[in-house]
């Protein structure tokens, strides 16, 4: 028996068949080459691909498990497929939500014509946790505030693609899709020209461009770094990997010093110049003078050579504010109001826990809703109604109650399968996908992302920390 035979669709959105065994077109060519394999050869690649993971490193942190903290990251030998037609709707609507997420930056923190002309109001800015009113009138560099963006997109029941929100801090995970990439190559390695794949091996050399983009004037090759918590931080192989990809060096807090509101990075042979840092550590531990003062992970200075123009920072201080998930609900607004434009994907339909209304919605309905934190990732500060005790409803609707602004609602979406190897066969998962966006030069993003699998049974919790996996993601040159 092929490999495939058994699978059924049911009743979500399938991205690889309408119906049992009635592939959509652009498929096709992957499902012959599937079937072509019998049970054995098949473990035999995938098994091949988890050595080289665990030879490599390439794994992730769960802080909350027992049973030790370092995990392969889930990979699933299937990849997800998206024809060019597609991929232009995803990469034209990330670009223009980029360019109103950056406008939007830049207004709050000089002239707020959006709060003036009632759009978002006041409370919602000065309210959220990451809003750096230190930052007011402060002119970033190239005035691009967001450099890199991870806006995490879902598909519903029928095909439709939404944004389920923006990461525009230190969005993680690139360094899996690369790594997918090339295990992907080695398990089928004729099978990318056949199938017309489009490349993404050129993510880091675009990235390292940016970076340099963004650095002080007058620097003929300016000095890159990236700048890490440490080995223990769960992003740890992707800090590593991403500066090797780069050729730049990786450091710790430790590793820098500040002299005369200029960077500098000690090496064996003396000091050197720091032009342009990417960091992997959120604004609450950059800098103990300016921020939290028990944080040893940053660099004492570093803020005050930040303002002088001595050194660029990617992300810039204060982008939290843009992934607020309660400001998530305004973004269409944005895209209206700084670009004229009608939103060319959309929001998730969105309850604010701060409306009176909505909130009186969300305490009423909440067994069928998603609720969220304002300011978690990861899968944390969560809940999925329809999965929930009595009691974890309770707790959540205490928690709306007590802090609303901190809280939204949306409803559960009967999120896009795809076919995953799961317990020696195949069976849809839900799954979403995280494109990447670098805002430089000029707006890149890399064909394809890192599609996320909810691998337990139902789930519709993608995060590797909660249980999930990844696939590769192959975004076609040409239409099939």
């Amino acid at each position: 028996m092929a490999l495939l035979d058994k699978y059924q669709p049911e009743e979500f959105f399938d991205e690889m068949f309408t119906a049992p065994q009635k592939v959509r077109p652009h498929y096709l060519e992957l499902f012959k080459r599937f079937q072509a394999l019998d049970t054995d050869e098949f473990e035999q690649r995938r098994q091949a691909v988890d050595a080289s993971f665990l030879r490599q490193g390439i794994t992730f942190t769960v802080y909350s498990d027992e049973r030790g903290t370092e995990r392969i990251f889930p990979f699933d030998l299937m990849p997800r497929i998206i024809p060019a037609s597609e991929w232009d709707l995803i990469e034209k609507g990330l670009t223009q939500r980029i360019i109103a997420l950056n406008k939007f930056l830049h207004d709050i923190y000089h002239e707020q014509r959006i709060i003036k002309e009632g759009i978002v109001p006041k409370e919602f800015v000065y309210g959220a946790k990451h809003f750096r009113p230190e930052f007011m009138n402060f002119n970033v560099p190239r005035d691009i505030y967001i450099h890199i963006c991870g806006s995490d997109l879902v598909r519903d029941g029928d095909g439709t693609y939404y944004v389920l929100e923006d990461n525009g801090r230190c969005p993680s995970g690139v360094s899996y899709l690369l790594e997918n990439r090339q295990a992907m190559k080695r398990a089928f390695p004729n099978l990318f020209d056949r199938v017309g794949v489009r490349p993404v091996d050129h993510y880091p050399e675009e990235l390292l461009n940016m970076l340099k983009y963004i650095a002080p004037p007058s620097k003929g090759n300016p000095n890159v770094v990236l700048l890490t918590p440490g080995y223990y931080n769960s992003a740890y192989f992707e800090h590593s990997f991403l500066a090797r990809q780069m050729g730049i060096e990786i450091v710790e807090g430790r590793d820098l010093t500040v002299q005369d509101e200029r960077v500098y990075m000690r090496t064996t042979k003396g000091l050197q110049q720091v032009d342009t840092i990417y960091r992997r550590i959120d604004d609450d531990f950059l800098d103990p003078q300016v921020f939290r003062k028990d944080s040893v992970l940053g660099v004492p200075g570093l803020v005050s050579a930040y303002r002088a123009g001595n050194v660029s920072l990617a992300n810039s201080i204060g982008t939290g504010i843009a992934d607020d998930k309660a400001m998530y609900y305004f973004v269409p607004q944005m895209i209206k109001f700084y670009l004229s434009e009608e939103p060319i994907l959309k929001n998730v339909p969105t309850y604010l826990g701060s409306n009176e209304s909505d909130r009186k919605y969300i305490l009423e309905n909440m067994s069928k809703l998603v609720v969220k934190a304002a300011n978690e990732s990861g899968g944390y500060g969560m809940i999925v109604g329809s999965k929930a005790t009595r009691a974890e409803l309770a707790d959540f609707k205490a928690k709306v109650q007590a802090d609303p602004r901190n809280y939204i609602a949306q409803p559960i979406l009967a999120l896009s399968r795809h076919p995953s190897f799961c317990d020696g066969t195949f069976e849809g998962r839900h799954i979403d996908l995280r494109p990447y966006i670098l805002y430089g030069e000029k707006i890149t993003i890399v064909p394809g992302g890192l599609t996320r699998v909810a691998l337990r049974k139902g789930s519709l919790v993608v995060n590797s920390s909660q249980g999930g996996g990844s696939k590769d993601t192959w975004v076609l040159r040409g239409e099939h």
